[in-house]
């Protein structure tokens, strides 16, 4: 877990390098390769911060920590890590992020919201006197499965996704009970949604920065780099 001794200023890379950065094979990446790494933000206000940033940057992308709104200036993506919803927006409303990741969503910016991450880009939440972002159209529940004790860990099929089946670790996790007109479901468990995409989102109510598999990091981060191919072309 990120501990607040390990929080390093607005903007900072969460995890250095020694040496070049190294695309998925190993090998240093070249300086065309580096001119289009994209961005992506992770929400620093709660949560497995430093975990995010790293399976980022395992992924070939720059990480960055959000903590405040200037620092979602430039980003190709936003991860909302999990935590505790209510203290997030707690959090957002302090820090006066809330309205700018809307206004960053409506300008394309692409988001992955994990666990809590979920309930916050959810329109409807239930267990929450209201939605907080409400950026995308689904009905999320919060403690879907009970409290703490009752956490677990299973293994996903996820549609799409080659190498496998997905560990996934669910910690005082929600459950995706309706999603709405362009977003898919991705995997379930007990005939509940608990990983679902859209055009420019991927909501997971687990926790895939735990285990040490990137390949949901490494599909955001393609959502997120094909975004910016398009907004470059237009």
């Amino acid at each position: 877990m990120t501990r607040i001794a390990d929080l390093p200023k607005p903007g900072d890379p969460a995890v250095r390098r020694n040496g070049r950065p190294r695309d998925e094979t190993g090998s240093p990446t070249t300086p065309a390769e580096e001119a289009v790494r994209p961005t992506i933000g992770v929400l620093a206000v709660q949560g497995d911060v430093a975990e995010h940033a790293a399976a980022l940057e395992r992924t070939g992308a720059r990480a960055r920590w959000v903590k405040r709104p200037e620092d979602l200036e430039g980003l190709d993506g936003l991860v909302l890590p999990g935590g505790e919803s209510t203290t997030f927006r707690t959090l957002l409303d302090w820090e006066r992020l809330l309205e700018a990741i809307r206004g960053r969503w409506e300008e394309g910016m692409p988001i992955f919201g994990t666990c809590a991450g979920a309930i916050l880009a959810a329109d409807e939440v239930i267990g929450a006197p209201a939605p907080h972002l409400s950026l995308l159209p689904m009905t999320v529940r919060r403690n879907a499965y009970g409290r703490q004790v009752d956490s677990f860990v299973t293994q996903l099929e996820v549609d799409g996704l080659d190498g496998g089946p997905l560990k996934a670790v669910f910690i005082r996790a929600p459950a995706i009970e309706r999603i709405g007109r362009g977003m898919s479901p991705l995997a379930t468990v007990d005939g509940e949604i608990v990983l679902a995409e859209a055009d420019r989102a991927l909501v997971a109510t687990f926790h895939p920065e735990l285990v040490g598999d990137d390949r949901l990091h490494r599909r955001f981060v393609e959502i997120a780099s094909g975004t910016k191919a398009d907004a470059t072309r237009t």
